[in-house]
């Protein structure tokens, strides 16, 4: 008993709220990344705060709201009611305070906990608040949550409303980088959610007249639709929907009070539900749940009163209940569909048509591939209990009470030593690798059998359990490290090209990613610098004194395991894999995977780069 550590009451202590939410950041804002993930935490605290202001505009309070992302500071602006002038201090640091605790005045909130902006002014170096109201002007500023500048009321002429500047404290998010990309996606998904809205980022607007509908338009090329847009709206709830000609898996954009539900939840289970259910009625046949779902690209958006999620991230909705004298929310989103969608079909006979089409092509399909499926299913039920290419981690992104899930991460490899290095150095708990033997095979223009029939690909689908879909996918992060070279570039193409093809929504969703290793090492006797570009080398050149050393890693089978350690732990570098709303998956293939053309010679010559290693002159000697 002599080990056993005491247990007294010097051991029980009690945080103030700051130093809980620094302390423990991930139970207010999910992981915290470096900005390479659209779910990263400098995201959320962006969310946090405009969630409050799209809340002020929803209640009928200012139609526009000003986004400002300059490096490292963020300015939220809008000209709602601005927070009353006595408490605009407690309002962002004293836990548990809001405006929105009687349902009455915030009845369809998202901001309901009190939490969120107490979270960013804890994990920003700098926090400003500003409230404008009754021709006044309060403000406050903190560092790391502490106030450190509380001037008296003063007089002003501005519009009433809220301003907040906040910089992230690089103590709790080193390294971060501000994407514009993913806070572009977040502002559409806000104004497709409330029509009307403008909101302004770094100059540009963004506005939306048709909700979901801009959504999916967002989302799907306007030939790769089956048929324009089914756009159903009523009372606290909005759905859209079509079929893609391309895409084999289902795709569901899923909302409840305007927050981006990426998990889904209780209202995503029952518009799949209600959907098939319609839809078996209508044509008066007993399809297959799979065959009516497959290729559908879908939004969903209700509005629920008080509503619960499974975390503070509000990622996954938990509600069974609208609220109110309202149904359940299966049986409410069951009669909206049934009713409306049905309605919709009778009167478009031609739309109909094509879903019946598609889903009798769907179940062809599926029938031709059920034989080989089987097989490929044994193979990697065999494989899963010795699987020799996957080394796998203990958190899975899957299992939803898992503290770390988010940082459940794949590394798709080239040949034993790399996967060697990667296996050694990795964080056991959150990070796997699957080693390929060889370049996979160029899947552009198959069908799926080839998933099926090729052992590497059967697998890797197995690894990442997607056959179904991404909704039980097991990472959260799915990176492809290669070597910098000419055949890694290869390697990586055709990895692309394998979930472009079979599995776009692993991108569109943001889980694939480059992993970027350095180039070179440069050192002497005391510091190393590892490099990733020849810029990053002269300035390390220049910071060492005397005649450094200078090693070019050819290939990732050269860095040794406690070298890579550095690159796949805190400071992992990751180059995000992202689709644009102009891409259209069927050209970028053809182009770049399809035949040899002359408009793809012609176009690597015009790109061609050829990168020289500097070499330093020997100093003249007399």
């Amino acid at each position: 008993m002599s080990g056993q550590t005491s247990y007294t009451e010097e051991n029980i202590r009690s945080l103030d709220w700051k130093e809980h939410i620094r302390m423990r950041p991930g139970m207010y804002i999910g992981k915290l990344g470096d900005g390479s993930a659209h779910d990263d935490g400098i995201y959320i605290l962006i969310k946090e705060v405009l969630d409050n202001s799209i809340d002020e505009y929803v209640m009928g309070a200012g139609k526009t709201i000003e986004v400002s992302v300059r490096k490292d500071q963020v300015t939220i602006r809008d000209y709602g009611r601005g927070i009353p002038l006595g408490k605009v201090v407690d309002v962002v640091s004293k836990m548990n305070t809001g405006g929105k605790y009687d349902s009455k005045a915030f009845k369809k909130s998202v901001g309901l906990n009190g939490v969120g902006t107490k979270a960013v002014n804890a994990l920003s170096a700098h926090f400003k608040v500003q409230s404008m109201r009754d021709g006044k002007v309060k403000t406050a500023e903190f560092e790391q949550g502490n106030l450190v500048n509380d001037p008296p009321t003063e007089k002003t002429t501005n519009r009433k409303g809220t301003k907040v500047t906040f910089v992230p404290d690089t103590s709790i998010f080193p390294h971060y980088k501000f994407r514009n990309e993913y806070i572009e996606k977040m502002i559409k998904n806000y104004v497709y959610l409330n029509t009307g809205l403008t909101i302004i980022f770094n100059g540009e607007k963004y506005r939306s007249e048709n909700g979901l509908k801009d959504l999916l338009n967002e989302n799907i090329a306007e030939d790769a639709k089956l048929f324009p847009i089914i756009h159903l709206m009523d009372n606290d709830i909005e759905v859209a929907l079509t079929y893609s000609k391309q895409q084999y898996s289902e795709e569901y954009h899923s909302f409840v009070n305007g927050q981006n539900t990426t998990q889904g939840g209780t209202h995503q289970n029952a518009f799949r539900e209600a959907l098939v259910k319609t839809i078996r009625e209508f044509f008066g046949k007993n399809f297959e749940a799979s065959d009516i779902r497959k290729s559908i690209v879908s939004a969903i958006s209700i509005k629920v009163m008080e509503p619960v999620f499974e975390s503070q991230t509000k990622t996954k909705l938990g509600s069974t209940e609208m609220g109110g004298d309202l149904p359940t929310v299966r049986t409410f989103i069951n009669d909206f569909v049934k009713t409306r969608l049905d309605n919709y079909l009778h009167r478009n006979p031609e739309t109909a048509e094509k879903i019946q089409r598609k889903i009798l092509q769907a179940e062809t399909e599926r029938k031709e591939l059920s034989g080989i499926r089987k097989i490929a299913r044994e193979r990697a039920k065999k494989a899963s209990l010795h699987n020799k290419k996957l080394r796998d981690c203990r958190i899975h992104l899957n299992n939803m009470k898992a503290n770390d899930r988010l940082d459940s991460t794949l590394f798709i490899t080239e040949g034993d030593s790399a996967s060697g290095s990667i296996t050694k150095s990795r964080n056991v708990n959150t990070q796997a690798v699957f080693s390929l033997k060889g370049k996979p095979l160029n899947s552009y223009g198959l069908t799926k059998k080839i998933v099926y029939e090729n052992e590497e690909f059967n697998l890797l689908q197995a690894a990442l359990n997607i056959e179904d879909g991404i909704e039980n996918l097991r990472y959260n992060n799915i990176v492809i490290a290669t070597d910098a070279d000419v055949d890694g570039m290869h390697i990586r193409l055709l990895l692309i090209t394998f979930f472009l093809q079979f599995f776009p929504e692993v991108i569109k969703e943001g889980h694939l990613y480059i992993l970027e290793t350095p180039l070179f090492r440069v050192r002497d006797k005391n510091v190393t610098h590892y490099c990733y570009s020849e810029t990053e080398k002269q300035k390390a050149m220049k910071k060492l004194k005397g005649k450094p050393e200078v090693t070019r890693f050819k290939g990732l089978g050269e860095i040794s395991p406690d070298e890579f350690a550095h690159f796949i732990g805190n400071d992992i570098r990751l180059d995000p894999v992202m689709l644009s709303k102009e891409t259209s998956i069927e050209k970028l293939l053809d182009f770049y995977m399809g035949k040899n053309t002359p408009e793809r010679q012609k176009f690597i010559i015009n790109n061609l780069k050829v990168e020289l290693d500097l070499i330093e002159e020997p100093a003249a000697t007399a």
